[in-house]
């Protein structure tokens, strides 16, 4: 059962964490490269100043983004502000998202994100506790995916498992860490078995990891679709 407060509660933490670890930089760190091809961690930063500002657009009913060419642009033009300039704006935009998400509304409505996609507006808060989480271990600075919550950990897992079910080019896949088992893929082929510890399993689906540290039984490690 998704719980909205409790997820805005977790945002809140999360956030607190990231911006703590991103003070020990300095403005030559956040210009350096980042974990994402081409981008530095100024262009982490940035992205998720915009990307509370735009679920804030979602919760008001509007669209997420203007364009994906003004999202990208957006974060060009934020990436290369110094440290101090980077921190505020994360700050001061997640309070904006949770400002929004303290007004009273119906969070069984259903809200449009990006590329038609919908979802129910109370996993609005675990989708931004994604972000969060996820580029937390992006920037590079110390916080790996082993340090991620194991309860957030299971979550992304079997939200990544629900999101490439039924895909065509994703063989029946079973799931498996020590502590938990999903299944994803289409509905041709033979069923393949990728186990492995929860972090490696998740660095996997989110496309943090290559997977070599999984076992797979059945066939080939599947390849997955981007996200």
């Amino acid at each position: 059962m998704i719980d909205h407060a409790h997820d805005l509660t977790s945002v809140r933490e999360a956030t607190d964490r990231l911006l703590g670890a991103a003070a020990g930089l300095d403005d030559d760190a956040v210009a350096a490269p980042s974990r994402l091809p081409g981008w530095t961690r100024g262009h982490v930063l940035a992205h998720l100043s915009r990307n509370a500002d735009a679920l804030v657009n979602v919760l008001r009913g509007r669209p997420m983004y203007v364009s994906a060419e003004a999202r990208d642009a957006d974060i060009e033009r934020d990436a290369p502000r110094p440290l101090a300039v980077q921190l505020g704006d994360v700050r001061d935009s997640a309070a904006r998202f949770q400002a929004e998400s303290e007004v009273p509304a119906d969070w069984d409505r259903r809200v449009e994100l990006r590329n038609g996609v919908t979802d129910r507006a109370a996993r609005l808060p675990f989708r931004r506790l994604v972000e969060v989480e996820l580029h937390h271990v992006d920037l590079g600075i110390g916080y790996e995916l082993e340090d991620l919550p194991k309860d957030f950990t299971d979550r992304e897992i079997a939200f990544l498992a629900d999101r490439f079910t039924g895909h065509p080019t994703v063989p029946p896949t079973r799931l498996v860490t020590p502590g938990g088992e999903w299944r994803t893929g289409g509905g041709e082929g033979d069923e393949v078995t990728v186990s492995g510890p929860a972090p490696d399993l998740l660095g996997w689906l989110a496309g943090r990891r290559d997977g070599a540290a999984l076992e797979v039984t059945g066939g080939p490690l599947p390849v997955l679709p981007p996200l």
